[in-house]
């Protein structure tokens, strides 16, 4: 009874600490899809995120404006490099990266609104315990609303604000620590030869990817 006391003690006590900005695990993997106020946008994708080499991967489907689309994109930051490729004809268009990685992570400075329960605290394992903070975004465009779960700090759902779209809502679903296929982060075999085209592109964060090629 008395290690049972002692232990339940001690949950208390770590469940009563206040949360703190955290960074999520350095290799992420999983879904996420992405709605605008505005109803212009709609997507769901399978990301790939590695931290560790600075590098992303985004395979989505969605419509804008009621036009279906697909998009594959490879971010290299650091090769300042990014691919859209296209599987169907074994094809890629590489285009100039000039931006800084940004991990994804609770600021420093961001605001703490609470911490919460997803789903219900009434018994084990049917709820999930959550934190939820508010900022600037990076380009100090607007301001962003970011969940993720109290232990991990896997990201759950992102609310920011844009002139373009009005509130812009990202939940990621099936994340998983770790990548299966760390090779779907390299270009492809019909890519390293691809000539670099276009304009720089500048995302300021891992979802602005999403919207700036709309």
């Amino acid at each position: 009874m008395r290690v049972a006391a002692l232990l339940t003690c001690l949950l208390a006590g770590c469940l009563a600490e206040k949360p703190h900005p955290c960074e999520s695990p350095a290799l992420l993997s999983g879904l996420l899809s992405v709605s605008t106020q505005n109803e212009k946008l709609w997507t769901v994708a399978k990301y790939l995120y590695d931290a560790l080499g600075q590098r992303v991967r985004i395979m989505e489907l969605g419509t804008y404006e009621n036009k279906s689309f697909t998009y594959d994109a490879l971010l290299l930051f650091r090769e300042a490099a990014m691919y859209e490729i296209h599987e169907h004809n074994r094809t890629c268009l590489k285009k100039p990266l000039k931006a800084d990685f940004q991990p994804m992570a609770i600021p420093k400075d961001a605001t703490l609104l609470g911490q919460f329960v997803l789903g219900s605290s009434s018994g084990p394992g049917e709820g999930l315990l959550v934190n939820s903070w508010a900022g600037d975004l990076p380009d100090k465009s607007g301001k962003y609303v970011s969940t993720v779960t109290e232990f991990g700090c896997v990201p759950v759902t992102s609310v920011s604000h844009t002139e373009q779209f009005g509130w812009v809502v990202t939940s990621f679903v099936n994340n998983i620590k770790g990548i299966t296929d760390p090779s779907q982060l390299n270009p492809p075999e019909f890519c390293p030869d691809a000539e670099m085209k276009g304009s720089e592109v500048e995302p300021t964060d891992f979802l602005s990817l999403f919207l700036s090629k709309k």
